[in-house]
């Protein structure tokens, strides 16, 4: 699809759905007769060992809006979406998750606020997972946001609108689209959260456990306040080029 700005391409990644694959695009069926956005659908398939790709094809074969790419192996959620957002080609790219624990009618509360925003993600505002998972959960966030001051209460909720440049323009580590906002902020750009609904997993089952939940986002929230500490801010007054300023953060 051609990059205007009113093109979006949705990501969803996909590792081991088999089961849930062809619930998706009909759950996207009133966002898609709302939005104002042209929008296409890009499935991610991040190396899974049983038949996603099989079913995600066939899905490709039924709507012509809708394509696919495919990882030889298992190389994570934070590639699988960068993949993603390097292979669109439109102005905003979103991202949701295969299982539907969030609902894409959602985008539309998240599109209704794109003309003022970088970024605007979804903040989940009961959520339908385990007890352990939500503590985690709300222990990441909570330290996450003590260090960062992002004003972002969920961070890591699988539903996102982001201008696709400003996706680019993060750094990319393992374990970054827990840190979207934080890394916009780093930009100098402006994001806002917006809540949402979330709902129990039908289908698949969770890829996260207490230890990847908890440990590694809080070394990556080290390392972020860290770049966010070692910013230099500078304005360029004048220029043989062109008559400009630009605030570089």
């Amino acid at each position: 699809m051609k990059e205007t700005p009113n093109s979006i391409s949705i990501i969803i990644p996909v590792f081991n759905e088999e089961a849930g694959i062809k619930r998706i695009i009909p759950a996207f069926e009133n966002y898609l007769h709302q939005t104002a956005l042209a929008v296409s659908i890009l499935f991610v398939n991040d190396g899974s060992t049983d038949s996603s790709l099989v079913q995600i094809k066939k899905v490709c074969t039924q709507y012509d809006f809708v394509n696919y790419i495919s990882f030889e192996k298992n190389a994570g959620l934070s590639a699988a979406i960068r993949a993603g957002f390097q292979t669109a080609t439109t102005h905003w790219v979103g991202y949701i998750d295969a299982d539907l624990q969030t609902n894409p009618s959602d985008f539309l509360k998240l599109e209704a606020l794109i003309h003022k925003y970088d970024l605007v993600t979804g903040k989940r505002e009961v959520r339908r997972d385990s007890r352990i998972k939500k503590l985690s959960s709300e222990l990441a966030n909570w330290f996450r946001n003590a260090l960062l001051h992002d004003s972002i209460g969920d961070s890591g909720c699988p539903l996102k609108i982001i201008k696709r440049k400003v996706a680019l323009d993060m750094p990319f580590f393992k374990g970054n689209h827990r840190f979207f906002p934080a890394l916009a902020l780093l930009q100098g750009k402006d994001i806002v959260e917006v809540p949402i609904k979330h709902y129990p997993r039908l289908t698949g089952k969770s890829k996260y456990n207490v230890w990847n939940r908890l440990l590694s986002p809080l070394q990556d929230t080290f390392a972020i306040r860290w770049m966010m500490k070692r910013q230099t801010p500078f304005m360029i007054s004048q220029s043989s080029i062109r008559k400009n300023k630009i605030d570089i953060k």
